[in-house]
């Protein structure tokens, strides 16, 4: 592996605003806002808009589409052949 050619990997937190969720992990991001974690360090910040905690699939909030209901329509409408 060539050397200095690759970004450096730090801790991380990972914002998400909407639900006042954040999480820290390692990234390669780079980002001039900080944000003093729950350990007392600092850490740079990335806010993204969706996350599992609020994002419909994982909250259980997601919609299901009757798609039985749909065929059926098709079917009388145009008939079976």
């Amino acid at each position: 592996m060539r050397a200095d050619i690759h970004p450096e990997y730090r801790p991380v937190v990972f914002r998400d605003r909407s639900v006042d969720f954040a999480f820290l992990t390692r990234s390669t991001a780079d980002v001039p806002e900080t944000i003093e974690w729950e350990d007392g360090n600092t850490y740079p910040v990335v806010d993204i808009e969706v996350s599992a905690a609020s994002h419909p699939f994982y909250t259980g909030k997601a919609h299901v589409i009757d798609a039985a209901g749909r065929i059926e329509k098709f079917r009388r409408k145009y008939g079976q052949r």
